[in-house]
């Protein structure tokens, strides 16, 4: 995707627009969506819906006024909550309905936020070729119903409030204000710093054991077999990744490729990376300061004071 975009940026005619590119582009398209389509029918068959049930046993514990935070050995177990408090506390109202219910209401959830990706992104073609190749992670993470599709969505829409909410969701996320930082946008961060302490208050308020449990129960959390992070391979190779997508993303805050470069740090950042978490990439194509033409069909009416003008130069002539 930056090949394509650098390209643009360089030449007159869009690379994607070279019949051997636009092949290339095409049968790597094919084979996203080939293992989107074989990645759905291999987890609806054996754990359909999986995070779920994660989701709503952290809810029943509160709803039963049991500790949120259950200490495990290994982090695929099944029904493992390792998130901040707020995500539980959200899915308590679900957790009264049986099971099966939540679990539907949730996907509603889940795919809605997905569509709303797509729609704030707009049908373009790039938007369409990276969906495709995304479209493993994607679809893993709507069969097993992953509250990653949140985190895609409110990093797509980048404004200080949707940032924080994602990092309440799921920690990681926060980093992406490395973004402002490099931009010296300082009222941004300022009022992403308000969310964040905002949010972090609403969860002790309503859960303070939970919340104050949540540090402790997170540093003490196996990172489990499945790992595409360079943390699994070895922890300094996983800081040096970490400190040069930084510098990488501080640099690159004031130009066009900001925000995407915040978004991958997010997700390569984070010290226990599994494929579902490629899809929130689509957010490196968003941000708060993306083009309204990102939305074809969103009509621009010109600002009154231009028509104005108009008309004045149409009467003078």
């Amino acid at each position: 995707m930056i090949l394509v975009l650098v390209n643009e940026a360089t030449s007159s005619v869009p690379v994607y627009a070279r019949p051997s590119i636009r092949r290339v582009l095409f049968a790597a398209a094919v084979v996203g969506l080939l293992l989107g389509v074989v990645t759905t029918i291999i987890h609806l068959a054996t754990d359909p819906l999986a995070d779920v049930r994660a989701y709503y046993d952290a809810a029943t514990r509160l709803n039963t006024g049991l500790p949120l935070y259950v200490p495990v050995a290994d982090n695929e177990v099944p029904g493992s909550y390792f998130y901040p408090p707020l995500l539980a506390i959200a899915f308590r109202p679900l957790a009264l309905l049986p099971y099966h219910v939540a679990a539907i209401l949730w996907e509603v959830i889940v795919v809605a936020s997905l569509v709303w990706t797509f729609w704030r992104l707009g049908v373009r073609p790039v938007v369409l070729l990276v969906g495709s190749y995304l479209a493993l992670p994607i679809m893993w993470m709507v069969t097993i119903g992953q509250a990653q599709a949140l985190i895609t969505l409110f990093l797509t829409i980048g404004s200080p409030w949707a940032v924080a909410l994602a990092a309440n969701i799921k920690l990681i996320p926060a980093v992406v204000a490395v973004y402002w930082v490099g931009r010296r946008e300082w009222n941004r961060l300022a009022m992403f710093a308000v969310w964040m302490v905002g949010l972090l208050a609403f969860q002790f308020i309503l859960e303070p054991s939970g919340t104050l449990a949540y540090v402790g129960f997170l540093t003490a959390t196996p990172h489990g077999a499945v790992n595409l992070s360079p943390y699994a391979i070895s922890p300094i190779l996983w800081v040096v990744t970490v400190v040069v997508l930084t510098i990488l993303a501080l640099k690159l805050a004031p130009t066009r490729w900001g925000w995407a470069a915040a978004v991958v740090l997010s997700v390569f950042g984070a010290p226990r990376l599994l494929s579902y978490q490629l899809s929130t990439l689509l957010a490196t194509m968003g941000g708060p300061d993306a083009p309204r033409r990102a939305i074809p069909w969103r009509r621009v009416t010109p600002p009154l004071q231009d028509e104005r003008l108009d008309q004045q130069g149409m009467a003078g002539q």
